[in-house]
């Protein structure tokens, strides 16, 4: 017989400390890269921008790109995993990859309406960034720590690949995300419009309307500006054109080339064919009233307007390409570029049409501007100073969306 006293039992294995699946802790290497990056594109980010902002040079501008391309494709990445792991932390990693989009969704319109402060905005998207880079670092760690892995395997979350899962991650995409953006960018694009015309363009869902607006001065003399576009709905040109009285001056809009600067006349004729519109100088030809020429010719622009101009001609009849594009980034790394094609333009031309608008006065009772869009603005600013004032507005529809073949009337 055994004695338990002098015969003990035999000893088991130690049992082994379970570890990580090797899985879990690739994941956890992947995402505490993401976060690294995220972390490390916000620091040098602030830096580089608070460094421009005080100096006006962009010190860390080559790091920068590199890096912050990286954390921008890793993000992706994670996004596009968490439909199909769904032991993603999706609390920490969703706000971390839609906030590049939503920092440039944001940027857009900040940055074309305080155009000169550009360089405190960016500042700001960085702190930002910075803000919210630590947070997540805090929710990963449970504190503001450092150290390897960011995100360790405990904070994964347990499920394997799913079909619920990725259907809600899809439909949340499709019915969430894409048509808020959407929705976002009309707002947005609409807001912008009204602003930088003044409120002779707006954008509507069913299309874009200009509104012609009558101007009177005391001694009875009216000016009526027509908000014009290089390409339109055909009935447009024809239903302004019947409202301009028999006893009107019309002075039209229309840069000419006397010298022949101009490699090619300007066509918008492709433009025209791919959104299924007319061309203005097609189908816009007012036969009541006496026509003036009131524009200026391409010799009183500058030679980089003409460039750009010539440029734009071969864009707009044989489309985009890699010389062309490379060509307009010289023009528009000149400091000086953006305000000289201002000048050109818009008031050089406004300025003459102006002392045309003067001129003709004593000569008639009503005066008609079919002119760009971008040009109103100004020329109502001036015309209210002369002493005019705002009397009738009329609504156009100049351009109608189309719908999967549905095709939008008033």
């Amino acid at each position: 017989m055994n004695n338990p006293l002098t015969n003990p039992p035999p000893l088991l294995p130690p049992q082994s400390i379970p570890q990580p699946a090797s899985g879990r802790q690739f994941l956890s290497a992947l995402l505490s890269l993401c976060l690294g990056l995220f972390l490390a594109d916000a620091a040098i980010s602030l830096a580089d921008d608070s460094i421009a902002l005080a100096t006006g040079v962009h010190f860390l501008f080559g790091i920068r790109i590199i890096v912050g391309l990286f954390a921008v494709l890793l993000a992706l990445l994670i996004y596009v995993l968490m439909a199909f792991v769904p032991a993603i932390p999706k609390r920490c990693f969703v706000p971390l990859a839609l906030f590049y989009l939503a920092s440039q969704l944001a940027a857009m319109p900040m940055l074309l309406l305080y155009y000169a402060h550009q360089q405190l905005i960016a500042w700001m998207i960085s702190l930002a960034q910075v803000g919210l880079g630590l947070w997540l670092l805090h929710q990963a760690r449970h504190g503001l720590t450092f150290g390897w892995p960011l995100v360790s395997p405990a904070m994964l979350g347990s499920r394997r690949f799913n079909w619920r899962n990725l259907i809600r991650f899809g439909l949340g995409n499709c019915f969430g995300l894409l048509p808020a953006v959407t929705i976002y960018l009309f707002f947005c694009t609409a807001g912008l419009v009204h602003h930088f015309t003044d409120g002779f363009m707006t954008l509507h869902p069913r299309g874009f309307t200009v509104q012609v607006r009558k101007y009177v001065r005391a001694d009875g003399k009216t000016i009526q500006l027509f908000p014009m576009s290089h390409v339109a709905e055909a009935d447009f040109y024809q239903g302004i054109a019947n409202t301009f009285p028999t006893n009107s001056l019309i002075l039209m809009e229309g840069v000419t080339d006397e010298n022949h600067l101009l490699q090619h006349k300007i066509n918008y004729q492709r433009m025209a064919n791919t959104l299924g519109l007319a061309e203005q100088h097609e189908k816009f030809a007012p036969t009541r009233g006496e026509i003036v020429q009131a524009d200026i010719d391409v010799n009183q622009f500058t030679t980089n307007t003409r460039g750009v101009l010539n440029l734009v001609i071969v864009i707009h009849s044989g489309g985009m390409q890699v010389a062309t594009l490379h060509q307009l980034l010289q023009y528009s790394s000149s400091p000086v570029f953006l305000e000289q094609l201002l000048d050109d333009l818009l008031r050089k031309r406004n300025a003459h049409l102006l002392a045309q608008i003067q001129t003709h006065l004593s000569e008639t009772e009503h005066i008609i501007v079919p002119w760009g869009v971008a040009h109103m603005p100004g020329l109502a600013n001036e015309i209210q100073r002369a002493g005019f004032h705002l009397q009738e507005t009329k609504d156009y529809e100049v351009i109608r969306f189309h719908f999967a073949g549905i095709r939008f009337t008033p």
